[in-house]
């Protein structure tokens, strides 16, 4: 798994799961869940994929389809 660009509509499709918005945390829980398997398999990486979510999250950002807003720490989709 190269994280960076994978978890892009990894993010994308769990915020879709969880209602369009969820915080950080309730994110990288679901990831985890779901995505173990494919985590552990990603070698070194394996140690930064939250790291790596956030960067696909502002990826995400930057094309217009995702918002981060107040609470902080809340992702919302657009």
């Amino acid at each position: 798994m190269a994280l960076r660009n994978d978890l892009i509509p990894i993010v994308h499709d769990t915020l879709l799961t969880l209602g369009g918005a969820a915080s950080i945390k309730e994110v990288a829980k679901y990831i985890w869940e779901n995505h173990e398997t494919k985590l552990q398999a990603s070698g070194d990486d394996f140690y930064i994929w939250q790291y790596e979510m956030r960067w696909a999250a502002q990826q995400l950002v930057d094309n217009g389809k995702l918002t981060k807003t107040k609470p902080r720490g809340i992702w919302r989709l657009l």
